[in-house]
């Protein structure tokens, strides 16, 4: 079952690319005490991923803050050296936290795995954006599998 709104994140261990390689990161660490914005994507390098999900959280990543959240977070079911690298392709700066969940450890937790082992590229995260404040959802968009109409940060803006 999905996670829904008013429930609490569930707390695992994440990583992000630091200056000195991989290093895990909280969720309580990301989520406590914050409001964050967080999407996830079926993957780093994919076309709508890279074409239109990532970038419009980069462009709109001000205007966020200035409606009141303190960071955006990116995740996605890849390696921490994935992640960064596609930030550094997609020039995210500080704007976005770049998030591997590359266990699935979040992504199983929270209900929204997508199996597209079928099509070769095994377990991923199904497309969603979340208003998370001090760890409980409050807000969740979940786009259905190859679709983007409801997780993009313009419609986050409208809703905060």
């Amino acid at each position: 079952m999905s996670i829904k709104v008013g429930d609490k994140i569930p707390s695992v261990t994440l990583n992000i690319m630091t200056k000195d390689g991989p290093g895990g990161i909280s969720t309580d660490e990301i989520f406590k005490g914050k409001t964050v914005a967080i999407f996830g994507v079926p993957g780093a390098f994919t076309p709508t991923c890279s074409a239109k999900h990532l970038p419009g959280f980069v462009n709109n990543a001000a205007a966020l803050k200035k409606k009141g959240v303190d960071s955006v977070v990116c995740l996605s079911v890849n390696d921490a050296f994935v992640m960064g690298a596609w930030g550094k392709d997609q020039k995210v700066g500080d704007k976005v936290m770049m998030v591997a969940d590359g266990s699935a450890k979040f992504t199983k937790a929270a209900g929204l795995e997508l199996d597209l082992n079928e099509r070769g590229l095994g377990l991923r995260c199904q497309r969603f954006s979340m208003v998370v404040k001090n760890g409980v959802v409050k807000k969740l968009h979940i786009d259905a599998p190859g679709t983007f109409e409801k997780t993009s940060a313009e419609v986050m803006l409208g809703e905060i």
